[in-house]
């Protein structure tokens, strides 16, 4: 980029088939980025339906591309039920090559999927290498059960394909915590691209006052999956009258809408029942809860983290085990505590565990340290990337 008259540009794939976590994860990486140096603009490649949904900073922008959904069985769909997904992915495929070409990014980082949805992202890849961009794969601490992950790994030779594509891996929390590739036989050559940056740390958008921590928040996430959670936290409420916690439930934008109807009806006249369809602001709500009840994907575990909160885990067992292999982990640590689902379903028991999470210390308590430190990390390596480009501006972190 020497003697070019522009700004650092950095080029980001989230391919959003299940849930909010991906565009959640990339967008905070991206608002730090921008936050951190003048000299720098992001554009995020997304699948979610609801992306446009959310606030960007200035100098963040993001290119929506044809939806894919995930379901339960590992298969996958077009949005467009007249559109055959095969046909989706033709062109996704096209509008990330031909985005990766006009944009002419330096940095382009890949969320989770190496090689993207069924393949989509392994020609841009190919490309944007040949002309010199840095590469970076940026992975969950975890990712899935070793032996479901080896499988579909080994069927698209992805592990060699890693080791010959990529440039850097970032792995989203601290090396004690979990290996994402732990189980598998991991080269050399990729192993030693491989930096734990520590989880993400979030910030809340506003002032929370000290005494604002009134109730208790129930979050699915992306609400896809979150039927089970929604329904066991409603039927502690009605096994147990002395629950009057005020519970605030966050269904999410993809929770079916005949189930989202269902508990709307349900909990119309309970007084201690709260509920919220969608919020694009979720770490507000986090930061003025009392204490967490969720299924621990990676984004409601960092804010749990970051904002400190008291948290109970129930996580999903399909079509991944990641959200169950995080929470017994943290279990471990003392940063949470976690019910497996099948015990949840069971109403006084999951009032019981309710109430004993309102008496439950914050995970800091347990903890020497969290290990937030993932943002500032990804800030110097990007730095570092890109010493010898006068471009890069830095300025100081306010707050």
């Amino acid at each position: 980029m020497a003697g070019r008259s522009r700004k650092v540009r950095v080029l980001v794939y989230s391919h959003d088939t299940f849930g909010l976590g991906h565009l959640r994860r990339c967008r905070t990486i991206a608002h730090s980025l921008v936050g951190d140096y003048h000299g720098l603009q992001v554009l995020i490649i997304s699948g979610a339906t609801i992306a446009g949904a959310f606030d960007y900073r200035a100098r963040v922008d993001f290119v929506k591309i044809p939806s894919v959904i995930k379901l339960r069985n590992s298969e996958y769909t077009s949005m467009d039920k007249h559109i055959d997904v095969s046909e989706t992915i033709e062109m996704r495929k096209s509008i990330i090559l031909n985005t990766a070409t006009s944009f002419e990014p330096d940095i382009f980082i890949i969320d989770k999927e190496p090689l993207g949805l069924r393949g989509e992202v392994e020609d841009t890849l190919r490309f944007l290498k040949a002309r010199g961009t840095t590469l970076v794969l940026g992975l969950r601490e975890v990712m899935d059960a070793p032996h479901l992950l080896d499988v579909e790994w080994k069927r698209n030779d992805t592990m060699h394909k890693i080791g010959e594509l990529y440039d850097h891996i970032w792995v989203y929390g601290p090396p004690h915590f979990h290996d994402p590739l732990v189980g598998l036989d991991v080269p050399e050559t990729v192993r030693s691209k491989m930096d734990f940056v520590g989880f993400l740390q979030r910030k809340s958008s506003k002032k929370i006052a000290a005494d604002a921590s009134d109730y208790l928040l129930v979050t699915t996430g992306g609400g896809g999956d979150g039927f089970e959670l929604v329904r066991d936290v409603i039927a502690a409420y009605l096994a147990d009258p002395t629950l009057t916690m005020k519970a605030v439930i966050v269904l999410g934008p993809y929770m079916p809408n005949e189930q989202r109807m269902h508990f709307v009806e349900q909990s119309a006249n309970n007084p201690n029942i709260e509920i919220i369809e969608f919020d694009s602001r979720m770490e507000d709500r986090i930061a003025g809860a009392r204490a967490v009840v969720a299924m621990g994907g990676y984004n409601t575990y960092c804010e749990i983290l970051s904002f400190d909160k008291p948290a109970l885990i129930v996580p999903r067992m399909q079509p991944r085990l990641e959200q169950y292999i995080r929470a017994r982990r943290a279990a471990e640590l003392g940063l949470v505590r976690m019910l497996p689902p099948q015990e949840a379903t069971d109403g006084l028991r999951m009032a019981a565990a309710i109430k004993a999470l309102l008496k439950r210390d914050p995970p800091s308590v347990s903890a020497a340290a969290m290990h937030l430190e993932g943002l500032p990390t990804i800030s110097r390596l990007v730095a570092q990337y890109l010493s010898d480009r006068a471009e890069l501006e830095t300025v100081t972190a306010q707050g």
